[in-house]
C-alpha cells in the first residue's frame, strides 16, 4: 500500500518479503533522482535504506509475512528523509556488538548500523527499537567536506 501524504511524503506498508523491498528502494531511487541527487549519494542511501529494511524483515519482523513494515520518506532537493518501523518487539542498539572489535570481524552483526551511520548524515533507533529514523542533509558544494575543511 502507498500513500502520497499532504506534506509532500509518501508512505509504504508492505509484508515482510524481500521483493516488496526492492520495489520500495526502487520509488525511492527515482525520487532522490528527480530531485538531482548524485550516483554516489544514491549508492549510499540505497545501501542504507537496504540495511534498514532488510533488518525489519529478517530480525523485527522474523520473516513472517503477517507483519508488516512501515516505510515513509520524503525527498527535498536539500534533505532526504526516511524511517522504517517494523512489528516486532525492539532491540537496544547498544547490544549489538561493535563490528570493528577484534573479536568481532568476522561476525555479521553489526555491520548493517555502521554502514547506515556511515553513509547517513543523522540515524536514530528509537524506542523500543522497531523503528529507525534516517536523513542525508546534503551540503552546498563551497569546497569543504562539510566540517570546515
Amino acid at each position: 500500500m502507498r500513500n502520497s501524504l499532504p506534506d509532500g511524503s509518501v508512505e509504504f506498508v508492505i509484508p515482510s518479503d524481500l521483493n516488496e523491498a526492492r520495489m520500495v528502494q526502487e520509488v525511492i531511487e527515482n525520487h532522490l533522482r528527480q530531485n538531482q541527487y548524485e550516483d554516489k549519494e544514491i549508492f549510499g542511501i540505497r545501501l542504507a535504506l537496504e540495511e534498514a529494511i532488510v533488518n525489519a524483515i529478517k530480525h523485527g519482523n522474523q520473516m513472517d509475512n503477517a507483519k508488516k513494515v512501515h516505510v515513509f520518506f520524503r525527498v527535498d532537493p536539500d534533505r532526504f528523509d526516511v524511517g522504517v518501523t517494523d512489528e516486532g518487539p525492539g532491540y537496544d542498539p547498544e547490544d549489538v556488538p561493535d563490528p570493528l572489535a577484534d573479536e568481532n570481524l568476522e561476525r555479521p552483526s553489526g555491520r548493517g548500523l555502521l554502514l547506515m551511520r556511515h553513509y547517513m548524515t543523522e540515524v536514530t533507533i528509537h524506542p523500543p527499537g522497531n523503528r529507525l529514523t534516517m536523513s542525508k542533509v546534503r551540503i552546498e558544494s563551497t569546497g569543504t567536506n562539510g566540517d570546515g575543511h
